[in-house]
């Protein structure tokens, strides 16, 4: 080696200082290793140093090397919405109770495919928010609770609720086309598995961009089929409804995640949130 040394690369990893190495091997450059307070750096000769670099920036083009990163942690407005939505679900279960025949809010608010077809497109939204029993609403309530804060997340809490109001008006209609009458549903569900494929779909866009993280985009997929194996085809579900709202959540979270390079300011995102609720109540008040 030449007395004059230059060092062009830094690494903590052994393994990504000896493919360093390979590269400059096979590009006919002389060089050492040497271990530092940071790691372990690559030295070559100063005459060959503005070639080592050209060589390893072409090796980089070529075979970009994935830096796992650990997600930042969701932070408490998520949350928050998260647990907000699950207990107005609650709430709302409390002052209508469970199905039964002939109460007026299961009469006007279910997505009834017969009455949605007729053009009671609003049952789409209204259904989300009605619940057959205890167990149904304390289901999705959890569902919510655990899945909304993650989206919410990704996407902005606004952008996010959106995203999973319209992956369940798509399901319940999708349903109620492919059904026809006399089917009738009701539940958040067709939401909650709008949120899984949220966040499949997020998995893909964050590594399209180049951000990979430890949650590879096959494991969300395989988790949102055994999540939709195991609860959503259970006795009495609406099967078609969670699949439907499984996959309109996956078209609408790439979607936004892809169309929306930065992050909305969070009076918007906010305000975003307050539309949401509002069409709900407005979707009511029709009803």
């Amino acid at each position: 080696m030449a007395s004059l040394e230059t060092t062009v690369r830094v690494t903590p990893s052994a393994r990504r200082a000896e493919e360093w190495a390979t590269v400059l091997a096979a590009s006919g450059i002389r060089h050492r290793f040497a271990q530092t307070a940071t790691g372990w750096a690559v030295l070559v000769a100063s005459d060959d140093g503005a070639r080592a670099s050209v060589a390893l920036a072409a090796y980089d083009a070529e075979n970009p090397h994935e830096t796992r990163v650990v997600a930042p942690a969701v932070g408490r407005d998520s949350i928050g919405l998260g647990i907000a939505m699950a207990a107005l679900l609650l709430g709302f279960f409390a002052l209508t109770g469970p199905r039964a025949a002939g109460v007026a809010w299961f009469e006007r608010g279910s997505a009834s495919a017969a009455r949605i077809l007729r053009g009671e497109v609003w049952r789409t939204i209204t259904a989300l928010t009605l619940h057959a029993d205890l167990g149904h609403v304390l289901g999705n309530a959890a569902a919510c609770v655990v899945l909304i804060p993650p989206v919410s997340h990704a996407l902005g809490p606004g952008i996010g609720l959106w995203a999973l109001l319209l992956s369940g008006v798509a399901g319940n209609a999708l349903t109620a086309f492919v059904h026809g009458a006399p089917y009738n549903s009701v539940g958040a569900s067709t939401l909650t598995f709008g949120a899984i494929g949220v966040l499949a779909a997020q998995a893909f866009v964050a590594r399209w961009r180049g951000r990979p993280t430890r949650r590879r985009p096959w494991v969300v997929i395989v988790a949102s089929l055994v999540l939709l194996s195991m609860l959503g085809t259970a006795k009495g579900a609406d099967v078609l409804g969670h699949l439907f709202g499984l996959l309109a959540g996956a078209v609408l979270g790439l979607t936004a995640g892809l169309a929306q390079p930065r992050a909305l300011a969070p009076t918007v995102e906010w305000a975003l949130v307050v539309a949401a609720m509002a069409l709900v109540a407005a979707c009511w008040w029709i009803a």
